[in-house]
Order: C-alpha cells, then structure tokens, then sequence
C-alpha cells in the first residue's frame, strides 16, 4: 500500500515534539491495592493472575519520599515504610519471616521492613527475595533513618538541615511523631518553627520550553513553591483514594461531575486525590490537581497553600466532602467546621453514632431492628439476649459492608467478635474498635426487600427524591453484590409514599444540605429504617443515568447555596420523583473468576468490583441484558440443577414451576427432588453427594460434562454447605451462570421469558430521556 506526501506530511505532525515531554525531575510509585480480606478462601500470594482491585500513585523528588506517601495513600492504617514496633511481623520467629519476605504476597514490602531491621544485611535480602539490590539499599537507607528517630532525636534542637533529613525522606509528621513519642500537632509546631514547610512542586508537562497550561502539583520539602497566585474564589474536592471494594469508581464519578459544575458557575476547582485510574486526576478535570495522600496533615497543607495563592480577596470557600465516599468523611474531623460545604460534620456523625441515630429515629416516630452498640464479647451477648438470634453485626465508620456478617448463634458471635477486637484483627489497621468506632449489633429481617433511596435537600428544607431502588436479591445480601431495579417492582404506592415521607423526615433532622443516601427493609408492607448516609452513595451514577437527572451536579449546585426550587425552574430538578417509561437494572460485577478458592456465595460483605447496568421494557428484559453486560448468559434452553436449603424450598417449588414451563429440564440434590416430586414437578436427573457413586451422578462432573447449563444453589449449613461450595466453584471454573439467591433465580426466569416473548430493542440513553 503506497502513501502520499500529503499522508506522510500529515503523520508527521501528529508526532508529539520532545518540547511537550515533562521535566523528570521528580520520582512517581505505584502501590497496587487488594481486598484478599474480603475474599475468604483466597491465598494472598501474587502470581501472573492479576488480582489488586485498585492502586495508589504517589510523587515526591527521590524513590524514598514518594513510596512513603504511596504507603500513606493505600489507606491501610500504615504512617509509611518506617513502621517502628508496630508492624504485625515483629512476633514472627526468623524462618517464617524470612518465607513472608521470598514470597510475593501484599505484606512482603512491611516484612522485608522487619527481617531489615532485625539486621539483615542488603546482599542477603538481595539473593533470597531476588529484588533488585538498588531497592533493597533504598528500603535499607529510610530504616536508618527511622532508627535515628527511635533512638531519640531532640527535635526541639533540632535545626533546619536535621528537619529536612528525615522530611525529603518521606517521613510524615504523625509518622515522626509515632517514632519519637511526640504529639503530631507537636511535631508540626517545632516543625515550622525550624523554618521547613512544605511547598509544592508542578509536573511540567512541557519540559521548561512553553508555559504549562494544565499543570498538576505534588508535595515535598524545599525552599519555593510553584502553586501560581489566583484572584478567583476556589472550592477543594477531595476525592476517593484507591479503588477498593466498597469504593471504587462510582465516587470518582460524583467528583468529577462537581468539577464540572463548579467550574460553570465560576469556581476555580482544586482537586485531591490520589488514584492515577480515575478521570479526577486527569490534570484537564480541574484547574489545579494535588496528587497527595488522603490525610490530615496531607489536606492541611493542601489549603494552606491554596489560601497562601489568593489574591485580591478572593479565598478558599470551603471543601467538598460528600462525594468521595468514606475516605472524605474521615478527613472532613480534621477541618474547620466552617470550610465544609453542605451537610456539617455533626451530621454526619449523628448518622454514624448508633446513640445519636436510634434517637433521631424515634423523635421521628420510625420503625428500626432492634438493637445496640458493644465493645467486648460480654456487651455484644447481653444484646443478643435481648434481641435474639439472627443478628447482624458490623464495624461503624466503615464501607462496603466491611467486616460485617450475620451471625444465627454464640460460637459465630465469638468468633465474629474476637476477630474484631482482636489487636491484629480486620479492623486493627482501620484504628479497632474504641468508644467512637463501636461494633453495632442489629436484629435482622430474615426476607425483608431491600431498599435503598437517593435524595437532595436543600437549605430551605425543600426535598428532591431522586430514585427509589428495589433490590432483587433479599436483606442479608450487600447492597453494593445485590441487583436493584429503578422503578421498584413489587412495592405498593403506600410504601412508597411511605419511604418518601420517611426520607424527608430524616433529611430534615440531619440538616442535610446535598445529597443523602436512606437503606430501608420492608416485610410484610412495613418499612424499617436500615441507615442513613447523608453523601454520595453508589447508587447515584446508576440514578442519574436511569432518570436523566445529573443528580451529582444538582448535589453540587444544591451545596453552593441555591435552591431546589431555582433548579426546577432551569430544568435541572424535574417537579417530582422521576417515574420513567423503562425498567434500569443495576447488576454487581464478581470477581470470583480471579479467586478460584472463594465461596461465590453472596452475604453482607460486600465483594464486587464495578457494576453493571441494563435498560429493557420489562424488568425481566432489563435484568437478561444486565446479565450479559456482567458477562453472565442467562441460557434459552436445557438443564437446571437446583439445590436447596430447606429454609428455600417453598419459594424453590414456584421458580421450578416456572423453568418447567419454559421447558427446560430440572436436575435436582436427592431432598430437592423429593420436595419438588412431591408436588408434581418433574426432576429429570437425580444428583447424588459429591464423590460418592450412590446415584452414578454428581453435580460437578455433570457439569464438567456439559450436561447442566444453569445452576440454583441456595447454602444451607454441615456436610451439605461443603457440597454446595464444590458446586459453586464449579460454575466458576465452567463458567456456568450459578445464582445462589431464590430472587435471583426468579429474576432469571422473568428474564429468560421476556427476552422470548419481546425480544431485546436497544436505544441510547439520549433517546430514552429525550
């Protein structure tokens, strides 16, 4: 194929000169994040099947000063690579150390901190964990140093030069203080008074020879800084940190989208944050980006240099903490009250204190589980012995279900406590369990629908309910792993008058101002009050993209000051809560592929990476399509092996029914079967126990043979739970689809006969809010 000389001409200037390469005079670490903590039966060992759920980017002048902030930034409860005696490898005897440093695992960085500062020496370290010797010497540089500091450096002595050692190292105040025993805010103080504080330093992405037009700024400790002076009022967004489960993306959304509100009504838009996967730290979102550490002391000095670079009155006008997820609800403790914009911080923790919120609740007359906070086992049975069994108990000040579980008697509750208060326990690196960060304790709704409400209330009071979600599968599965539809399904116009008015009441007592996420259960048409999150919660890209209402930049212009009624009348707001003529599914993304050893089974842990979203004329075509999306076929035809908790088995005669009649097959566990037979439903195949040749078939070779093409399995306890998780772990393996929850099943037979009946018609978005 011959090219013209207008062709060639043309590549050639598409060629990025090497004017436009940035000046490289700074160092840049990745630290990948991972969640094996919440994939029980993983073995949290690295190899070529990648499995980090997010990462971290840090930048400082040299490698020691951007891995600390790395470290800093994966939100893990770590100061930085210097850990002085609070590592969890210091109890280690010297041989299962050293196996810990020579195999690739997410805690090998802290273990070779610790086989280091027991003395081994940089040529060892190098031969037996093969890592480069340059790291090795690196990683050995920053723990002499860290020696210094435990040995007793008088830092009220200390001078400038001393200061800048350890600072241009990467070690922080609060880590400083931890070495030394001071106070942080100490440490700062004689900081500063030692004449070193932190300036900022730009990428420049045009290597000195133009003027950068989209430059981003990181921190470090030198003589100027490069933060240009501005006469235009500013407002702070701090966004989400790493990926994780339980916060990933969808924060970042709401971030984003505040930018771009801000900036059209005339704001300067100052983003911080440290996750280099998402569209807020494109250096094009917002006028300036710090690429900093979550922290106080990072934030600190983020708005200190903001104010230093007013000029002709204009100011900081306060910093965004609702849109980022938890990680920006932490931070926003360490600010003045008065640079928060919209819901204040008492609020936010009126929701998270399990006093203060029990109170709230019933000053508003709604129903909630009956329960109570504890600190110790004891505290946690004498609840129990009120509430009875089941119960669900979970972390406060926590997201994505974390450490959370349902427990049916003592010996889990035992369990589940000891885990929990434990000194190395889930949450030890998240701060433990304190008076302020108790464990909650709620009776909990067996069969309950789950429901979850997105709303906006401005200053005046008025209130904006943006979507109401019926979730598919029953409390006791995370909302974040359940599938939930928008308009809700089954739920009668009186409940959800009901959750409208409940959600008013609670906005309103909250002194929300923005955006406020409500979870509810409903049995038996009365609704209980779950939680209230009054931020952005998952659910609001899903809500937005549903109703056609940017329902995060409303939030924003909501913050700034303006009224409902002001947006309504711009077409922003629609007069009511949105009602559209389609059914939107939001489905879980799993990522159990990548974990071949973890139990599929859905719970109150939340598990999933992303989401999905479907968009049909029936729920049953929005969730086939939702399905797909999630990389699950829902099958047309064949062979349903079903196994069943006994507690499931009713509900399991009525989907049963149904796959009959859209002629597929049903293999069936011998006590399945009986029950189904006993009521006229034909099982073709009878399945026995695993390994045993009792009845010639067993679930996972049928599979293996291709003789089952969809698979029910709901988990039920002893021999029969080993059974069913071989069988899960089957489906993963042959990449069949396996629903472990009665609704899901039902959801996949209305969408398996919509998609016959109807068939599938794509529109855009644009064309269905049009």
């Amino acid at each position: 194929m011959g090219y013209s000389l207008d062709e060639i001409r043309n590549d050639i200037t598409q060629v990025t000169p090497a004017s436009f390469e940035p000046v490289i005079d700074y160092v840049v670490t990745k630290i990948p994040r991972w969640a094996f903590e919440k994939l029980p039966g993983a073995t949290p060992e690295l190899g070529t099947r990648m499995q980090s759920v997010g990462e971290v980017m840090a930048i400082g002048r040299n490698f020691a000063e951007s891995l600390q902030k790395a470290i800093r930034s994966l939100e893990q409860g770590r100061l930085g690579f210097a850990l002085g005696d609070t590592s969890e490898f210091v109890k280690l005897d010297d041989e299962t150390l050293w196996h810990r440093c020579e195999v690739a695992t997410p805690e090998r960085l802290f273990a070779l901190h610790e086989v280091m500062a027991r003395g081994a020496k940089v040529d060892e370290v190098c031969q037996r964990t093969r890592i480069d010797l340059w790291f090795v010497h690196q990683l050995a540089a920053i723990i002499e140093r860290e020696n210094e500091l435990v040995a007793g450096i008088d830092l009220e002595n200390l001078d400038r030069r001393g200061w800048l050692r350890y600072k241009q190292w990467g070690f922080s105040d609060p880590q400083i203080a931890n070495l030394t025993g001071h106070d942080s805010s100490d440490v700062t103080t004689l900081r500063r008074r030692a004449g070193v504080s932190t300036v900022f330093k730009t990428v420049d992405t045009c290597a000195a020879e133009f003027e950068a037009a989209t430059p981003y700024h990181y921190s470090t400790y030198e003589d100027t800084s490069e933060v240009e002076a501005s006469s235009r009022d500013r407002v702070i967004i701090l966004g989400s940190g790493p990926n994780r489960i339980g916060q990933g993306i969808e924060f970042d959304y709401c971030c984003v989208h505040a930018s771009m509100a801000l900036r059209d009504m005339g704001y300067e838009t100052v983003m911080v944050n440290c996750n280099p996967e998402t569209v807020s730290t494109d250096y094009s979102t917002s006028d300036r980006l710090y690429f900093e550490p979550l922290t106080p002391e990072d934030l600190a000095e983020v708005i200190l240099a903001e104010q230093a670079a007013c000029t002709d009155g204009a100011r900081v006008v306060g910093v965004i903490v609702a849109l980022g997820g938890q990680t920006p609800l932490k931070l926003s403790h360490s600010l003045e009250p008065s640079l928060v914009l919209g819901t204040p911080v008492a609020s936010i923790d009126a929701a998270e204190d399990r006093q203060q919120w029990s109170a709230i609740c019933s000053s508003l007359g709604l129903r909630q589980p009956p329960g109570d906070v504890a600190l110790t086992l004891s505290e946690a049975k004498a609840i129990v012995k009120k509430i009875g069994y089941p119960v669900l108990v979970r972390p406060s000040y926590v997201l994505g279900g974390r450490a959370m579980e349902i427990v049916y008697d003592d010996s889990t509750l035992e369990r589940v406590m000891k885990d929990l208060t434990s000194e190395h326990g889930s949450l030890a690196r998240e701060g433990g369990v304190s008076q302020s960060r108790p464990i909650l304790l709620d009776s909990f709704l067996e069969d309950a629908v789950e429901v979850d409400v997105d709303a906006v209330r401005d200053a005046s009071g008025d209130v904006f309910i943006a979507g109401i979600m019926e979730h598919v599968e029953e409390a006791g599965v995370h909302s974040g792993d359940s599938a939930c539809a928008l308009p809700p399904q089954s739920l009668s116009a009186a409940v959800l008058a009901e959750l409208g008015e409940y959600t008013r009441k609670i906005a309103a007592a909250l002194e929300v101002i923005g955006l406020i996420n409500v979870q509810y259960a409903v049995k038996d048409d009365e609704v209980y009050v779950l939680e209230a999150n009054p931020r952005a919660s998952r659910t609001v890209p899903f809500v937005a993209k549903a109703t056609g209402v940017a329902l995060a930049q409303v939030a924003v212009h909501v913050t700034m000051g303006e009224s409902l009624a002001s947006l309504r009348e711009r077409g922003m707001v629609p007069g009511s809560t949105p009602s559209p003529a389609y059914v939107s599914v939001k489905e879980a993304v799993l990522p159990f592929s990548r974990f071949p050893g973890v139990d599929t089974v859905l719970g109150p842990e939340m598990r999933s990476t992303g989401e999905v979203m479907g968009v049909g004329e029936s729920f049953g075509i929005a969730f086939a399509k939702a399905q797909l999306a999630a990389g699950t076929r829902l099958p047309d035809s064949g062979q349903v092996f079903m196994s069943l908790a006994d507690r499931d088995k009713v509900g399991g005669l009525v989907l049963a029914r149904q796959l009959v009649e859209l002629g597929f097959s049903i293999a069936a566990t011998v006590g399945t079967a009986g029950y189904l037979r006993s009521h006229d439903v034909p099982v073709r195949t009878l399945v026995g126990k695993i390994g045993l040749a009792d009845l010639g078939a067993d679930a996972v070779s049928m599979m293996g043979s291709g003789q089952v093409q969809l698979v029910v399995n709901t988990p039920s306890g002893g021999g029969a739970r080993v059974d069913g998780a071989a069988i899960r772990a089957a489906c993963v393996v042959h990449a069949l689809p396996c629903l472990t929850t009665l609704s899901a099943g039902l959801a996949a037979a209305k969408g398996i006969a919509d998609t016959r009946a109807r068939g599938w018609r794509v529109h855009s978005l644009q064309e269905l809010h049009a």
